[in-house]
């Protein structure tokens, strides 16, 4: 595992797994959100795809995303592994609500200088309504590229619960930088 995908549909924890995996493994992490969104008021980062392809290059990361429409086949052309968490709706729902809505009272910075907002709430591109709107969707889509003769020799690793995807993580043995 040198080359690491995270994905899953917003709230199922893919930034805290893959921080977990880069910090157990020794592997650059990269905030795929952060580099998206390149500054302040939620501007789209102009070099997103050149970064993103700079990265993608390299001999290991690990990103916490399913990839934007822009980088997302080169993403699942390069990775060598696919970290699935495929958790369902009534797993995941709790876990973003809990955590919009702490961001917003507590107008938590996220990345860039960006934060949640009670205005934010009532846009369907917020985090909430996306996993509630989107959940479906991301899983067939997720399933479908996992099934392309592409993306064959993708390690795939598909968690369905919270208990599984952290006894795995518990079980990666560290490895030391260098």
């Amino acid at each position: 595992m040198q080359r690491i995908l995270v994905v899953g549909i917003s709230g199922a924890g893919k930034s805290t797994m893959a921080r977990a995996l880069s910090s157990r493994l020794a592997l650059p992490y990269h905030e795929m959100d952060a580099l998206y969104f390149g500054g302040p008021g939620w501007a789209v980062n102009e070099r997103f795809a050149a970064q993103v392809t700079e990265i993608a290059g390299s001999p290991a990361w690990v990103f916490d995303s399913y990839g934007y429409p822009e980088v997302r086949d080169l993403l699942w052309e390069c990775a060598d592994t696919i970290v699935w968490l495929d958790y369902p709706r009534r797993a995941v729902m709790p876990r973003i609500l809990r955590r919009s809505l702490r961001r917003t009272l507590l107008r938590e910075p996220i990345f860039n200088g960006n934060r949640e907002t009670l205005a934010g709430w009532f846009r369907r591109d917020h985090p909430a309504w996306w996993a509630w709107s989107q959940h479906a969707a991301r899983r067939a889509d997720i399933q479908r590229r996992i099934g392309d003769r592409r993306f064959a020799p993708l390690r795939v690793l598909r968690f369905t619960s919270i208990h599984a995807s952290a006894g795995w993580l518990g079980s990666v043995a560290p490895r030391r930088p260098g």
